[in-house]
């Protein structure tokens, strides 16, 4: 669905302008018409990298669905005068497509994260969807030569959606390199630490927080020597680039 009317373009990238329900319709329509629809995400940071990496870039906007997943781009779209709808967080269509999943009685992969992870992760989606809907899994520290054997197991495994827990700019290249060889499955999406999250290993910002735009604050304030260079740097660079669009739109 790549050349829809609802597709805003801006600072660089493509992003949908589809509300939490509609993305999760198109969805389920892909798999009614067992087709595959590859997703993706943007935030202010990937935003931000994306203009200087050329693979990044080329990995979301090849995807057919990109969804605005941190509020600073909902802003920015609004600044930019191309509102978009709001914000479409991935931590919250992979916990709605999980649901989805269970009731069209459709099988995921999980891919990435530590492998006790992912493990838990399981343990919790089968405590709590019954039966089963993990197709398989694997975790993500694997090497470079071991990919094309690892996409042939998701391939074949049954699968209708495929998870994938690793950082930017990893996922979104390997989906981009693999969506053919993925053309069996329905729906493939990158998802970040949400595996983290949903394992219970680290925790997410209040829903107030959220609401505010303050989640990347939440995780800083976690781990401050570890993203202080991504958000407080990244967020300056994505304000600039905002108002450079701004200026030059004049």
């Amino acid at each position: 669905m790549n050349n829809n009317n609802n597709r805003i373009h801006i600072l660089n990238t493509q992003i949908d302008n589809l509300t939490m329900e509609e993305t999760l319709a198109e969805v389920s329509k892909a798999i009614q018409e067992n087709r595959l629809i590859h997703h993706t995400v943007v935030n202010a940071g990937k935003i931000v990298a994306l203009q200087k990496n050329e693979e990044l870039k080329q990995g979301v906007n090849n995807a057919d669905i990109i969804n605005a997943d941190g509020q600073a781009v909902v802003w920015a779209s609004k600044m930019l005068n191309k509102p978009l709808k709001e914000r479409v967080a991935g931590i919250d269509l992979f916990t709605n497509l999980l649901e989805l999943a269970y009731r069209q009685q459709k099988k995921v992969y999980l891919l990435g994260a530590k492998e006790n992870i992912v493990k838990e992760l399981i343990k919790r989606t089968d405590k709590k969807f019954t039966p089963s809907i993990i197709a398989g899994f694997h975790h993500g520290y694997f090497k470079k030569a071991e990919e094309k054997k690892i996409v042939q197991e998701i391939s074949e495994s049954g699968a209708h959606m495929l998870f994938v827990a690793m950082s930017s700019p990893t996922k979104e290249i390997f989906l981009d390199r693999y969506k053919k060889e993925l053309s069996s499955l329905n729906f493939i999406m990158g998802v970040g630490g949400s595996f983290d999250v949903l394992a219970g290993k680290t925790k997410r910002a209040p829903e107030w927080m959220q609401r505010l735009g303050l989640e990347w604050f939440y995780r800083f304030l976690q781990e401050p020597r570890r993203m202080w260079k991504r958000y407080l740097l990244g967020n300056v660079k994505f304000i600039y680039l905002v108002i450079k669009e701004k200026i030059s739109k004049k």
